[in-house]
């Protein structure tokens, strides 16, 4: 699950890079409203974490952009004007959730967690795919109810494939979410985590489409 993080306190900043990260989310941060624009306006993110006091493009200013434009990626807002005029002014700009501050980081996760079942359209943290479970809050793996020992980049394959599992998922979407802008984004990199994967959930639980991507078997 690919994240973008947008705040210009680095240190609040680092502490929800770190958070999210151990939650098996990938991600990338920006500090600054002109670049967050941008940024959320061309890639394709699972999350979205915004602050509004930015420089530059405030955050609301940014989300209406985003909006405007069609960018449907889940928006969770943060801030330190916590009145429910505020609350309200940003969820009809198009957040998806409020969190003011100061908030617990355990908040924060379980909301984003949320936010990012809702958008696959699925309503609990326990993911059954045919014989494959995935557990989004522990993040954990089991097969047939054996638990199977995955890294963090297997997680997120995983995890993706599994919240997206009404369809095919294509080779350039799932590098971009595990990879982004790493040097290792490339073909190679993602057949050789697919084949880690494979040995470890055992045959037919990962399909291919040849020509057009992944998914998981017993969901299409």
């Amino acid at each position: 699950m690919r994240a973008l993080v947008v705040e210009d306190d680095p240190r609040i900043a680092e502490d929800l890079a770190r958070a999210l990260a151990s939650s098996g989310f990938r991600i990338e941060q920006v500090a600054e409203g002109e670049a967050a624009w941008f940024r959320g306006g061309t890639e394709a993110y699972d999350l979205i974490v915004l602050d509004l006091g930015l420089p530059g493009l405030d955050g609301l200013s940014v989300l209406k952009r985003w909006r405007g434009e069609g960018v449907t990626s889940p928006v969770l807002i943060l801030t330190a004007r916590g009145s429910w005029r505020e609350r309200v002014e940003g969820i009809d700009a198009g957040a998806d959730d409020y969190l003011p501050k100061p908030f617990r980081m355990e908040e924060l996760l379980a909301r984003a967690r949320a936010l990012v079942r809702r958008t696959g359209g699925q309503a609990t943290s326990q993911q059954m795919v045919g014989k494959l479970s995935v557990d989004l809050n522990r993040m954990a793996v089991a097969v047939q109810g054996v638990p199977v020992g995955v890294t963090p980049l297997e997680f997120r394959l995983i995890s993706y494939l599994a919240l997206h599992r009404d369809r095919v998922v294509p080779p350039t979407e799932l590098l971009d979410h595990l990879y982004g802008d790493e040097d290792s984004r490339d073909t190679n990199a993602l057949e050789a985590v697919i084949a880690r994967v494979r040995r470890k959930l055992g045959p037919g639980v990962v399909g291919t489409r040849r020509g057009f991507g992944y998914f998981l078997d017993g969901a299409i």
